[in-house]
């Protein structure tokens, strides 16, 4: 998965907003600055979120952006989706179809459970961290994240059980 500079920033936006724990407005100038951004992309930004409900602006002289719903209410799999809608697309194996018009392999295809396997497991991490979680210091973070990995057990047999019962699923 590769994090486009959209989804970062964006990302980046939405901790700015949540951090102060305020009902006050953020300008578009503040989070530009804070992360180091022109105001024009900031502002891009902000309005794709606010589009996307996430935030609203607030007019005026003390105007600005603020979260839409409380930081707890927003996970990171919201805020991703806003600038890349589907992780694994299902045109992605019309994409890779070498010389000929179709994947050589569309009817049976090993690869294809594996992407939409981990795709499913990223996007199931993503709603599991809401902005709350990330409003601490990262080793914190990095520890849930470990604690939630260990629980899990190895992603090998995960993949395998769930490749396993999607097989006898359609048979």
């Amino acid at each position: 998965m590769k994090v486009t500079s959209m989804e970062e920033y964006g990302l980046r936006c939405m901790l700015q907003l949540a951090l102060p724990q305020t009902d006050e407005p953020i300008t578009v100038a503040l989070v530009a600055e804070n992360e180091g951004l022109s105001p024009e992309y900031a502002g891009k930004l902000l309005n794709l979120l606010r589009q996307a409900k996430l935030v609203h602006s607030v007019r005026g002289r003390n105007g600005g952006f603020v979260l839409a719903r409380p930081p707890e209410n927003i996970n990171l799999a919201d805020i991703l989706r806003v600038f890349s809608p589907d992780l694994f697309d299902v045109e992605y194996c019309n994409r890779f179809t070498g010389i000929e018009d179709i994947c050589v392999h569309t009817t049976s295809c090993t690869l294809r459970p594996v992407w939409w396997t981990l795709s499913g497991m990223i996007s199931k991490t993503l709603e599991s961290i809401s902005l709350l979680d990330l409003m601490c210091k990262e080793s914190e973070i990095q520890r849930e994240l470990n604690v939630q990995l260990s629980i899990e057990g190895p992603v090998t047999q995960r993949l395998f059980q769930i490749n396993k019962d999607q097989i006898n699923e359609n048979a």
